[in-house]
């Protein structure tokens, strides 16, 4: 992997339940890490769902290994927020493939 490619800067962040000053759980996400990132792929596609059309952008980065990421985390690109839907690694601990699809607001 060369590291002239890592151009992009994510960020990695896994949910947790705090508990707020009423006693009750609430959801946040801390962050995991900040890695340098090749943007391998970015596509937009259309679906017919139930509730009418909907986008998905699906985007693939290529960054070196880093232990521990999972689905159930996130990936922060550009300020916007994207499910880690597939992470692949690449060779033995040499890197890791996210697949990722944009979080709509």
């Amino acid at each position: 992997m060369k590291s002239g490619r890592l151009v992009e800067t994510i960020r990695i962040d896994r949910a947790s339940t705090m508990v707020d000053d009423y006693g009750t759980p609430v959801e946040t996400w801390e962050r995991l890490a900040v890695l340098r990132a090749e943007r391998v792929d970015q596509t937009t596609e259309e679906f017919i769902r139930g509730y009418g059309a909907s986008d998905e952008e699906l985007v693939m980065f290529r960054c070196r290994f880093f232990d521990g990421i999972t689905n159930a985390d996130r990936a922060i690109w550009r300020g916007q927020a994207f499910n880690i839907k597939q992470v692949t690694p690449i060779g033995r601990r040499k890197g890791v493939e996210l697949r990722c699809v944009r979080i709509m607001p």
